[in-house]
């Protein structure tokens, strides 16, 4: 059976249906909900997961798992709080968030790199790691009271119609994934992602430089999750160590719909935000009807999830079936020996 397409784009295909379908269904369920209005706030509200979720999705793509995603969310927003309430300016403050964050994933990319340590329990380690230091760092929730968050963060938007202005959080989450897709499909170091994660032996072969791929994939992993609590002290003004509890789980349910097969190698930036906007568009659909309880949320991303793990199965024996009929190149004859 031939396809029109190659099966690597089907789960894109199926990401990008499924959001036009969620979409148009709300638009003919509710009024008001395809406003423009509605749409910013899909964007706004939905910005700390996205960002975290483009982190995420590199590290899939080589092939790992990151689980201290939400872990060092609640950190960073504890932490940047913190600094705040000691009188250090935010800008210092979500400057050293950021050092640490990155600092703090390269730190698990060597040890999975160097110890041969599977991702999931390095990352789990990191998880309990990160969350107790938010503890350590302040134990309560600590609100920001500053002038850079109450007036000088509301100035930072661009209009997208009338009357409506996009904040902050949403640009950042638009720049996140514009730079994203850029590094991934266009730059040494986002074939280098890919390749890994296709198979990590012939990508020694050829030459790549696994270690320091590996490094570098958790460390923008780590840089965007702490840039996640950046955005979120943004949208809640305050920092806490109990929040983004299973926030790790929300990134990895964006990137899996958005079409990233969790085998790693194969996935695309575009389909992750997507995917977050599926999220996103459930969460709105059970907040506009009003009297479902906000549970149902995770019944659907589960029952998405499912569907779109059988995609992937369906895409994967797509392609070694595909892989085992390529007819073999006849090898040319010998030429008889010359007669002596």
């Amino acid at each position: 059976m031939r396809f029109p397409i190659a099966t690597k784009y089907i789960p894109l295909l199926g990401t990008a249906l499924v959001l036009v379908l969620v979409y148009v269904a709300g638009a003919m369920a509710y009024p008001g909900f395809a406003s423009l209005y509605t749409f910013k706030l899909l964007l706004e509200n939905n910005s700390f997961v996205g960002v975290a979720a483009i982190g995420m999705t590199f590290v899939i793509l080589s092939g790992g798992i990151d689980l201290s995603v939400g872990s060092v969310v609640a950190f960073t927003s504890i932490f940047i709080a913190k600094l705040i309430f000691l009188g250090f300016h935010p800008l210092a403050a979500i400057a050293m968030s950021l050092v640490l964050g990155a600092a703090f994933g390269a730190f698990q990319g060597a040890l999975i790199h160097f110890y041969r340590q599977p991702a999931f329990l390095i990352t789990l380690a990191g998880m309990f790691f990160a969350r107790g230091m938010g503890y350590v760092v302040h134990d309560q929730a600590l609100g920001i009271k500053h002038e850079f968050y109450s007036e000088s963060i509301t100035n930072w938007s661009i209009p997208i119609g009338p009357g409506v202005q996009l904040g902050l959080t949403a640009i950042i989450f638009i720049a996140c994934l514009l730079v994203g897709l850029f590094i991934a499909h266009f730059t040494r170091f986002g074939r280098a992602v890919y390749a890994i994660g296709d198979d990590e032996q012939s990508a020694t072969l050829m030459g790549i430089p696994i270690g320091r791929t590996k490094i570098a994939v958790y460390a923008l992993s780590g840089f965007l999750s702490a840039l996640a609590g950046v955005v979120s002290t943004f949208y809640q003004s305050s920092g806490w160590a109990n929040n983004a509890i299973g926030f790790e789980l929300d990134a990895i349910a964006a990137t899996v719909i958005g079409g990233t097969l969790l085998t790693g190698g194969v996935g695309f930036l575009a389909g992750t935000g997507m995917g977050v906007l599926i999220l996103g568009l459930i969460q709105d659909i059970i907040n506009f009807q009003g009297t479902l309880s906000s549970w149902w949320t995770k019944i659907v991303v589960g029952l998405l999830l499912l569907l779109f793990i059988g995609l992937q199965t369906l895409v994967t024996a797509l392609s070694r079936r595909r892989i085992r009929h390529v007819p073999a190149v006849p090898k040319p004859d010998k030429p008889a020996p010359a007669a002596a």
